[in-house]
Formats: structure tokens, C-alpha cells, sequence
């Protein structure tokens, strides 16, 4: 895959009168394809401004052109339903051991992230949703991605038949009904797998607790 490129314009300092006075303080980012014509962020940049990475100066402007890498890609994509973001995904991959051999399976897709993330990393991630929009959107950002590891499917992780037994090392959990996917954690989980729950709402979390006894056999 081809990376897009990453626009950086930089502060802006004039002289009045023998005084520096800084104007646009703020860096301002951009991502762009090398393939444009031209760019009209804060001034016309020609299509082979963009073709070398450098510095380079475009009417007032200063800007600094460079490829873009999987961060810059991940932090750009679109969204139509919550996404689990940085400060949540890096505890997830911490405490579950998430590595190149690692076998995900992640329910409630959404657009994508969680599932894109991992996907960099694990050796395989399957996620699974209803949503038909919210699937639509997360199979553009994982192409965005350039992830070939990644499946997405409409699949509910409720119905326990869906799934093979033993087949995963890691289950990523955001849905509304948490502990209706117990049954399902029990049969797809190896033995010594990690199940982990992202849920907004205590009362989601409090129940899904007080449904492990009775959802889960001896041997989990």
C-alpha cells in the first residue's frame, strides 16, 4: 500500500517595524495525495510540490512534506459510531499480551478502530457486527488501513453456533448486552484466552460480572 503524504505548514514569523511577530502560530497538519493537482490549504501548492519529501516554501508559507505512516492513517479515519481511542487500545494490548502470533476476535466492530489497530499487530483479527452502516464505514478504513488480515463480517456474536471452538486468543467485547456474549467468549476462548469488555455504563459491567458463574464451565 501507498501511504498518503503528510502537509505540515509551519508557523508563520513577520517583521514589523524591527519586531518578529508570529503569525498562524499553530503547525496545521494535512494529509494529502501525492497525486494532486494541486493543494489549497493556506495557499496553492502544485502537484509536484508534492511529489519530494523536504522542506519547501508556497506563497507566505513555509511547509514540510514527508510520508505518512500507519499513526497518521489511523489518527485521520472517519467515524460514524464511538471509537475505542488511543488511551483505552494501549491497555488492551498490555494486559492480553496482543502480538504478531495473536488470533483476535472483536464484536461490535463499529468503524473500525479497535479492529484496525490490532490488526497491525495480531496475526489475524475477525470482527463481527449487525450494523450494515457501521460496517460499510469500518471495511473503508481498514482498506485505508492496508490491512489483509483483517476480516469484517455481519455475524451476531449472541447466536453461539456462529462460531469455532477454541479459536481465538483474545476476545475484544463492545456491544450493548455484554453478558449475553459470555456463552460465545466460553466456546470461541483457548484455554487461558483473555475476554475483555469495553462498556460505558457500570450497570452494563455489573451484569455481565454477576453472569459469569452460571455462563461459564468449570474448565474456564
Amino acid at each position: 500500500m501507498t501511504f498518503k503524504k503528510v502537509l505540515l505548514r509551519l508557523p508563520r514569523v513577520v517583521e514589523d517595524n524591527g519586531r518578529r511577530i508570529v503569525m498562524n502560530d499553530l503547525e496545521t497538519f494535512y494529509l494529502v495525495e501525492p497525486r494532486d493537482i494541486q493543494f489549497n490549504g493556506g495557499g496553492s501548492i502544485k502537484k509536484e510540490q508534492l511529489q519530494t519529501n523536504g522542506q519547501f516554501t508556497s506563497g507566505k508559507d513555509n511547509f514540510v512534506l514527508f510520508d505518512a505512516d500507519f499513526e497518521d492513517e489511523f489518527s485521520n479515519l472517519k467515524r460514524r459510531a464511538q471509537a475505542i481511542t488511543h488511551k483505552d487500545i494501549g491497555p488492551i494490548i498490555t494486559y492480553t499480551g496482543i502480538n504478531k502470533e495473536s488470533i483476535i476476535i472483536d464484536a461490535g466492530t463499529g468503524s473500525g478502530h479497535l479492529a484496525g489497530f490490532l490488526g497491525k499487530i495480531a496475526k489475524q483479527v475477525d470482527s463481527f457486527d449487525v450494523e450494515e452502516d457501521h460496517l460499510e464505514m469500518a471495511r473503508k478504513n481498514i482498506r485505508i488501513l492496508g490491512l489483509d488480515n483483517v476480516k469484517i463480517e455481519t455475524k451476531s456474536i449472541y447466536e453461539l453456533e456462529n462460531f469455532e471452538e477454541g479459536k481465538y486468543d483474545v476476545f475484544t467485547l463492545d456491544v450493548p448486552e455484554p453478558w449475553r456474549a459470555i456463552p460465545t467468549a466460553s466456546r470461541v476462548l483457548r484455554v487461558g484466552g483473555h475476554f475483555v469488555i469495553y462498556a460505558p455504563n457500570i450497570n452494563q459491567i455489573h451484569q455481565t460480572i454477576t453472569s459469569l458463574p452460571e455462563n461459564l464451565p468449570n474448565k474456564r
